[in-house]
């Protein structure tokens, strides 16, 4: 069992000994990125000289279903803590997106006032709140406390949990099976991932459909996004590995669509009869030609992050030579593993800066950069900000138009680096 640190208060992670969906053994791995802190473990100011948990994160394939997975799992209660700083409103673009997509449910499943809706991993309400603003009834499943208190003040019915097959039961029994179950970005995070499918299809009506988000690892490996492998991510999906997995419990995958946000993602339409759509056919031939379901697929991804590495260090400390200032904004996941797995620090980042006040005040994970209001990048008008949350960099520069028409640059690090 690999230690967090050398701090024997702080959980343990526990390595797999088989494929998380399948359980198939003989998983290869393919990149390791050492010992990481908690993505979204950001510090408080009393916590900066005390020991930080930090766990190992190596990613492997599945040679049996095509999985693609990291190889330790953290205990769930040490990544969603009490004061879990993640709160999806604060991001224009993903509101945007979750109204879109309600609108759509709204019209092509006829949902009404006696229909009932559930997302799992709800968050704060950010999403379910279109729903109650049309009447429809609605349930959200969320273990951060935080969240969960925010989504309840909007008016979101939340159960404050983990999901699994047992809650399922529970609620299945009390006659709150869903006509639509929400899963935005939450199937990679559960450490039990046969559990969480099961529960879905426990708690899915006959007729009823489960429309899940997933980060495509198509994209990922394609555009080097590697800062997205992180300890809240068990896993990273190919359609052939859903196909796999859901057909596994009895559920069908019906439908397939592709997404730009969050770097590349898909919608899956996942229902009880087999009722499968071309879209579905088209990805998993796609993948059978590319070879994704292959270890080979992955083979050189490492060498490549090693490249991308060197060139953005290059650039940051070139700037850094010639006496330029440059700070960071967005204080996201993706954020902590970049800034760790390369190596910068406030050597070379004033502050990062991010609109989220529940993450003002704190210090990024590893690295202790301090976290500040995006005020500061007017005030101080560093000569450059490198944008840590590159999927939602449209809607930063947005932000920052201002600093941005005075002169101010942006440096985007993924795919490759890129200045606006």
């Amino acid at each position: 069992m690999p230690k967090s640190s050398d701090n024997s208060e702080i959980p343990t992670s526990v390595r797999i000994e088989g494929c998380r969906s399948c359980g198939a053994t003989g998983v290869q791995p393919f990149l390791d990125l050492g010992n990481m802190p908690l993505s979204d473990g950001l510090l408080q100011r009393e916590q900066l000289g005390k020991p930080e948990p930090k766990y190992p994160l190596e990613v492997a394939i599945c040679p049996d279903c095509a999985l693609v997975q990291i190889l330790d799992t953290v205990p769930p209660q040490q990544l969603y803590q009490q004061d879990y700083p993640y709160y999806s409103s604060f991001t224009d673009a993903l509101l945007v997106h979750s109204r879109k997509n309600v609108e759509s449910l709204i019209e092509t499943r006829s949902l009404t006032k006696n229909s009932f809706v559930i997302e799992l991993a709800s968050n704060d309400g950010y999403l379910l709140q279109y729903y109650v603003a049309n009447g429809i009834p609605v349930l959200g499943i969320d273990p951060a406390e935080g969240p969960a208190a925010t989504a309840r003040e909007r008016g979101v019915e939340t159960i404050n949990d983990f999901f699994g097959i047992d809650l399922a039961e529970r609620l299945a029994r009390d006659g709150k099976r869903a006509d639509v179950i929400h899963g935005n970005n939450v199937l990679a995070h559960v450490a039990d991932l046969n559990g969480f499918v099961q529960g879905v299809r426990t708690l899915l009506k006959d007729e009823g459909v489960a429309v899940i988000e997933v980060p495509y690892v198509v994209d990922l490996i394609d555009h080097c996004e590697f800062d997205t492998i992180y300890h809240e991510h068990h896993c990273y999906f190919s359609v052939t590995a859903l196909d796999n997995l859901f057909r596994r419990h009895g559920l069908s995958l019906n439908d397939v669509q592709r997404l730009q946000i969050h770097g590349g993602s898909l919608r899956l339409f996942v229902g009880h009869h087999e009722e499968v759509q071309q879209s579905v056919v088209a990805f998993l031939e796609a993948e059978r030609k590319r070879g994704v379901t292959a270890f080979d697929y992955y083979r050189d991804f490492g060498r490549r992050v090693s490249q991308l590495k060197d060139e953005l260090l290059g650039i940051l400390q070139d700037m850094k030579n010639r006496g330029k200032h440059i700070a960071g904004y967005g204080a996201a996941a993706k954020g902590t593993i970049l800034l760790n797995y390369f190596g910068i620090g406030r050597d070379m980042l004033d502050f990062v800066a991010d609109r989220n006040v529940h993450k003002q005040g704190r210090y990024m994970p590893g690295v202790h950069i301090p976290v500040v209001d995006p005020a500061r990048i007017s005030t101080d008008a560093p000569d450059c900000v490198l944008i840590l949350p590159w999927n939602f960099k449209d809607e930063i520069i947005e932000q920052q138009k201002d600093y941005h028409a005075a002169g101010g640059k942006f440096l985007v690090p993924i795919p490759e680096p890129m200045f606006y």
